[in-house]
Parts: structure tokens; sequence; C-alpha cells
């Protein structure tokens, strides 16, 4: 017996671009806290030629986009994501989120990576265009990179290959867990000096490595090699004060110069120490619950404020419950920052320029700058506001991309069945 399965892939990557794009009348919002309003930009093979004024008397070109009464963006950056690697969560063979094992630094996630993920697909609606795959698990996951959501394979997506080594650095506190008769509540966490010996001599292992023969072949110490020469970022998943002091202190140790903290959770209390050693910090998503039942509630959605405001430079990654799908909202978390403190320039830089600047992809993307690739998107309003995201057009590297999903398409469906009846 035959059976006929239907299988619906993320749309067909848009072609090169071969026509020049004008972008004329909207309220250019240029992802560095700058705002032009009634702005000019046109964009050429990929590339922004002119951002400016549309009263200046400068030759239009191309294909003219009147965008009045809207709003213009750089393309939105999702950070510690693991987009692309995890299609169904109950499905085992779709799940490419983590290798077995503890010290990983040469799993890399972008070979992994599924440029027909239906669950991707689903982000560019809401201007998400970019990601920083990144794997999960043990204490040294593997590497992340940097991709942009319109391609064929991997190869295509990539923006940036092997950026940097993720750390998961252990807490210097543990939970009883009663179920295994262990005492409730919290205690110092026993095995926190071993863990953080074997990723010292794991990192040591491999700078005596790097400076010797390299013979027999070691491929997980040879993929440390870039936190050395500074080809490679060190992230470091932490949170605590004391954790966090023990990062800098170990990077410090070690000659690894190019360190991001993600999480961060009490970043604020050693914030003199980051802006003193140029460190940058990913947290979490607005949309959580405090860390500790003590804090204020509101805290969460204070974590931007309190940073920046001591000079932190600071992005919004996206790990934790439901992060795929979460990730969709990216846009909203940075409203909610940008609610209770920052302003909405200042909190879109958090998922524009500022990631672009921590992740080490801002020469190309992150604002809108003449040069830098058009990946960008028109809004008709406030793209922080999931009231007014409502994107019109919407481009990858200058190609104009189809902004309809899966849910769009059922969205579309259903509405008609019950409009009709």
């Amino acid at each position: 017996m035959l059976v006929s399965i239907g299988i619906t892939a993320q749309q067909t990557p848009a072609p090169k671009q071969t026509t020049d794009y004008t972008i004329e009348g909207a309220t250019a919002h240029l992802g560095n806290g700058e705002v032009i309003e009634n702005s000019l930009l046109m964009f050429s093979n990929g590339k922004i030629t002119f951002v400016g004024k549309a009263e200046m008397k400068i030759g239009r070109r191309g294909t003219i986009i009147d965008a009045k009464g809207k709003h213009l963006y750089p393309g939105f950056i999702a950070a510690n994501s693991t987009s692309g690697l995890v299609e169904v969560d109950a499905v085992r063979a779709s799940n490419d989120i983590r290798e077995t094992g503890t010290m990983l630094p040469h799993i890399r996630s972008i070979i992994a990576y599924n440029t027909e993920s239906k669950v991707t697909e689903s982000l560019r609606p809401n201007g998400v265009l970019m990601a920083q795959v990144t794997p999960r698990g043990g204490t040294i996951s593997g590497t992340s990179s940097v991709v942009q959501f319109d391609a064929w394979n991997w190869e295509d997506a990539a923006i940036r290959v092997d950026d940097g080594i993720h750390i998961n650095w252990p807490s210097r506190t543990s939970f009883g867990r009663p179920w295994r008769g262990e005492e409730s509540g919290p205690k110092s966490n026993k095995e926190y000096k071993k863990t953080v010996d074997e990723v010292r001599t794991m990192m040591n292992d491999a700078k005596s490595y790097l400076k010797g023969s390299k013979s027999p072949k070691n491929i997980p110490l040879e993929s440390l090699a870039g936190l050395f020469d500074g080809s490679k970022t060190l992230y470091a998943h932490g949170g605590g004060e004391k954790e966090i002091t023990d990062i800098i202190a170990f990077s410090e140790e070690l000659g690894i110069d190019k360190l991001v903290i993600v999480h961060g959770a009490e970043a604020d209390k050693v914030a003199d120490l980051l802006v003193a050693k140029n460190i940058p910090v990913l947290i979490d998503r607005a949309h959580r619950l405090p860390s500790s039942s003590d804090e204020d509630v509101h805290l969460p959605y204070k974590t931007a404020k309190n940073l920046i405001d001591k000079g932190v430079v600071v992005g919004i990654g996206i790990e934790g419950q439901m992060e795929r799908m979460n990730s969709r909202n990216l846009p909203f978390y940075a409203g909610t920052y940008a609610a209770y403190g920052i302003g909405k320039e200042e909190a879109l830089k958090l998922i524009t320029s500022n990631t672009a600047k921590i992740l080490g992809i801002d020469d190309k993307v992150g604002t809108l700058e003449v040069g830098k690739d058009a990946t960008l998107f028109i809004s008709e309003g406030d793209a922080l506001d999931m009231r007014t995201n409502i994107l019109t057009d919407a481009f990858i590297q200058g190609r104009k991309i189809n902004l309809e999903t899966h849910q769009t398409k059922l969205w579309k469906r259903y509405m008609n069945k019950y409009n009709n009846q």
C-alpha cells in the first residue's frame, strides 16, 4: 500500500538581487540610536548604497517603495538561539541541539542547522531575520555560528562560521533534591571547583598541544585554538556575582581576550568590572520570573536598564523554556525593556547594533549604513510593539523575501472558512 505524505518546507529562498530598490518616506530607525524622519534608503547588489533624508535631491533608482507613514528597521538578530536545530522536540531524529558528553568544543552547530525549518520560517514575519545558532548541554557545549534566514543550505546561510565556544559555567550554589532523600534548599556546590578545574585542564592541554607538533591530531583541543588567537569568542553562560568574577579571572589566566557573559542575572553587581574589562552581556529575555523569591517582581524587566546605566554593552539572548517558539517574540522582549526605562531606540540596539557587535558581525549588519548588507524590513508601525509589528516588505542581503508561513496559510484558510458562514 502506498501512502502519500505532504511535506511543507520553508519558502523557497529568494533569488539574488538584480533590481535596485529605493525605500522612500519611512521613519528610519538606524539601529544605532538615530532616527531619520521621512527617510530615503537605497540598496543595490545586496548592499545599502544610500541613507539620508527624502528631501535630498538625489536620483531614485530601481523599484521605488513608498513607505510614507511606515517604519524602516535593520533586521533583528536572535543571539544564543537554537533556531534550526530542533524541529519537533518529541521527535529525536529532528533534534540536533546537543551531543553526548561534557567537553565538546569541537561540536559545530552550523552543520546541523536546518534551513528548511518551519519554526525558523515563523520568525521572519516579526522582523527576526538572523540568529546565532548555539548548541546546548554539557560543560563545554560546542561552537556557535551566525546565520541569516533565507538560504538553501547552511553554507549559504552562514554570516559568520564558528564565531565562539560556549561554556556552561557551574554555579557555586546547588539545591537539594528531596525526591532523592536530600535536604531541600540551597547549599554550597561541592562540585564547583572540580568542574572549573576540568575546564582549566582542557584549556591548558589545548595550549600545550597547539605549541607542539600536533601529532597525533586532537580535534577537540585543536578546536580551542580560536580562543587563544582571538578569532573566537568565549561565551560563558553564568549568572551569579561570584561566578562572573571567577569567569573573568579564568579568562585572564588563560589569555582569552574575547569574552561574553551570557545570562548574567547578577551582572549589575559587577558592572564596573565588566565595563573596565570591556565585557558585554547577553541578558535573558524579559518575559520571565525573577531568579529568587526575594527579588523585585519587575526586576527581569529592568535588567537592561540596570546594566546600560552603568555602561555595559547589552544584547538579548533567547535561551529558556520553549525558546524556539518564543524566538519570534524577540522584538517584544526589547519593547518590554524599553517600557522599563531605556526607551525605544536604546531597546532596539539590544537586538540590532549591540548584538551585531557582540557577535562580531557589525561590519555587515546591525545598522542601516552604507556598505552594510541590505537586511532590513518595513513595518506598518512600531516593530517593538506586537500590536503594530506588521511587516509589509522584508529583505535579506537585498533579496526580497516572502513573509508567508505555514501559520499564516492556516490562519487565512480558517478565517475564510468562518468568515463565509
